[in-house]
Order: C-alpha cells, then structure tokens, then sequence
C-alpha cells in the first residue's frame, strides 16, 4: 500500500514540479497589441478614445454585461477621467484613469483590475495618420508575476485578449467609418 502512496505522489509531483519550474522561464512582463487601419482622421478617433463615455459604443467588454454598474469621476475627459465597473465574470472589477492625452496622436491609461484578479497594466492607444486612414495601436503591458506566469503555460493571455482588442478595433472602425 505505502509502494502505491509513493508511486501516486512521484505521478503528480513531477509534473507539478515541471510546471513549476517552467512558468519560472516565462517573462516578467507582457505586452498586448493589435493594430486597424481606420479611413477616419486621427481627430474624430481621438475624440472617442479620450471620453470614457464614448466607450460603449465600440468597447468589447461593454456587451459582455449588460447589468454591469458603471461609474465616472474626475475630469469629464482626457487626463485624469476616470472609469470604474463592477460586473459579472466576464468583465470582472476594476478602474481605469486617462494618465496622458496628445491630441491627436495618444491616449494612456492606468488599468487596475480588482475582480477576478488584481493587476496593474498600462494601456495606450496611439494614432498614426496615413493618408486618408489613420493606424491605430491598441497595446496594454505590465508585470507578469510567478501566478500568472504558472496560468500562461495553459492560457495565451495574448490570444485571449488579443481577440478582444480585435474586437474592440473593429467596432472602433465600424463607428468611426459611419459618418
């Protein structure tokens, strides 16, 4: 009976270790980016981006609660707006506060997620004319620590959130395209 304890603790220690050991491998940091090329000028798309109230008519996690409670402080837009939520698993806690605004070139943000996890990411949004379209770079980064470099040897944040920033590009187009 102990040779069958022994043998079914080295099965699930071994692996466990070499998880472990492996998310030590993993970055201490990430970055999220995605760009769209949007035939709208840089101003109208600044516009939205740097007015918290804008957001949801082209935010990805804005239809993913509808419930969700929403609140605004601070400067009515650009720097020192802030944004705070609270809504069900899918958009999780957090607040979000404009920390530079360059008219009509960028637009940063400190994100800091409460629910379902704590992190603190900073976000910026840049806009780059070319021609009669404006590129827009949608990056968020911040620090990895050793629990989120264990949940990436399963999970591609980048994916994960990269199809929301997808998303969110499209919407972004499909608005600032309209008129």
């Amino acid at each position: 009976m102990l040779k069958i304890i022994g043998i079914i603790a080295i099965v699930i220690a071994v692996p466990l270790a070499a998880v472990l050991i492996y998310a030590t491998t993993k970055p201490d940091t990430f970055r999220i980016q995605r760009t769209a090329s949007i035939k709208a000028p840089p101003e109208k798309i600044f516009a939205t981006l740097n007015d918290f109230q804008n957001w949801g008519a082209w935010s990805p996690w804005e239809t993913k609660d509808p419930a969700m409670k929403r609140t605004y402080s601070g400067a009515p837009k650009g720097k020192g707006s802030v944004y705070e939520w609270d809504g069900d698993r899918n958009v999780g806690a957090g607040r979000m506060e404009i920390t530079e605004s360059s008219p009509p070139s960028k637009v940063a943000l400190d994100l800091n997620m409460l629910k379902p996890f704590e992190a603190r990411n900073v976000v910026e949004f840049t806009l780059e004319p070319q021609g009669d379209a404006t590129r827009v770079t949608w990056a968020m980064n911040g620090h990895t620590p050793y629990f989120a470099k264990i949940v990436h040897v399963f999970i591609d944040m980048d994916r994960m959130v990269g199809k929301d920033f997808e998303a969110g590009l499209a919407n972004l187009k499909t608005l600032a395209e309209r008129s």
